[in-house]
């Protein structure tokens, strides 16, 4: 039997959400040359997979927070997919925006969150986790509790691991950037010369582009 993050990758990587290019980098909105893009809302195009996704994510909801009383999506990634979650389990959904709306109520929370509730979020990816932590915060400084939080795929950062971890944020993803190198691998989408550019990036993403010089 497939393990769940075998399964995912599998998937991921069929439809495009995840591209690996090592000779022909893309370029993130950070300015970080990166041999990886991943774009899970790709998945909501694939009726079979935005349901596998769904279904996985709400089996993770409730073995593993059971007390959930409100599902939360961060914005703008996870509202589809969150919200599919949050109908699939018959709970309360809302979202949190990057920043506040500029106009009416200004909010940042967007649909009815009551003091001491019991949140879930869902998001699509995890990079450094600093715009994932800020919904977070968010949903703490509105005075609810956040009891995890479940994502698609995670690039498996350090820097992401020392801030959730920091946050006293409990993160479980259906996949990550290891699962996701092995079945290109096992594939034959990339070689074991790519693997090993793949490898080296992830150990100082930053200033991989220097060495592409």
């Amino acid at each position: 039997m497939k393990s769940l993050e075998k399964s995912v990758a599998e998937k991921l990587l069929k439809i495009k959400a995840v591209k690996l290019q090592p000779n022909n980098p893309f370029t993130w909105a950070s300015g970080w040359k990166s041999p990886i893009y991943c774009d899970n809302r790709k998945t909501l195009s694939y009726p079979a997979i935005r349901s596998f996704i769904k279904i996985e994510i709400a089996r993770l909801v409730q073995e593993l927070h059971p007390d959930a009383q409100v599902i939360a999506g961060v914005a703008t990634g996870a509202i589809a997919q969150g919200a599919l979650v949050a109908d699939a389990l018959g709970l309360p959904f809302i979202y949190i925006r990057p920043t506040p709306k500029g106009h009416g109520l200004e909010n940042l929370i967007e649909g009815d969150l009551r003091p001491g509730q019991k949140v879930v979020v869902i998001e699509d990816l995890i990079s450094t986790g600093g715009s994932s932590l800020k919904a977070v915060e968010a949903i703490r400084k509105d005075g609810s509790e956040v009891l995890g939080m479940i994502a698609i795929f995670t690039y498996n950062f350090p820097i992401a691991e020392e801030m959730f971890k920091k946050a006293k944020v409990k993160l479980t993803t259906l996949c990550n950037y290891d699962a996701a190198l092995n079945e290109a691998l096992a594939t034959k989408y990339i070689t074991e010369a790519d693997m090993e550019t793949l490898k080296k990036w992830r150990l100082n993403p930053s200033e991989w582009k220097n060495e592409l010089k």
